[in-house]
């Protein structure tokens, strides 16, 4: 066998597993009450919007990496959030949040969030990934 077609077939076996690798990420988005009813442990995507008028607390004396907020969901569902990271800058000019994580005693725990901020001539998106 020649070392090209040795190669060849690595790169493509790397790209099967990078595309099944990356397909799990791209499922859809969960309200909620859906990701409230999952049994399994999988992280779930929740898209909605932060509500500005409830409390938000970060306190990085006592924990950097722990923040809480609330989101309401594209169904009209708010609910507590725990970002397992710290406080994005800005982060009450967002527009739109984007959570990954799933249910924990009744609160959505949030590994990752992308946030959708407005901007003078373009929207910016910000991604925020917890190192936990």
């Amino acid at each position: 066998m020649k070392k090209i077609h040795l190669v060849a077939g690595l790169l493509l076996a790397g790209a099967v597993i990078l595309l099944v690798i990356s397909s799990s990420d791209l499922g859809t988005y969960y309200t909620f009450a859906e990701a409230e009813l999952l049994e399994d442990e999988r992280n779930v995507k929740i898209i909605g919007l932060l509500s500005k008028d409830k409390e938000m607390i970060y306190q990085p004396e006592i924990d950097p990496n722990r923040f809480t907020f609330y989101m309401t969901d594209e169904a009209g569902d708010e609910r507590m959030v725990v970002l397992l990271s710290e406080k994005p800058q800005d982060f009450e000019m967002s527009e739109q949040l984007v959570l990954t994580g799933r249910f924990r005693d009744g609160v959505f725990v949030a590994r990752e969030m992308l946030m959708k901020c407005p901007s003078k001539y373009q929207d910016e998106e910000i991604f925020v990934r917890s190192e936990i």
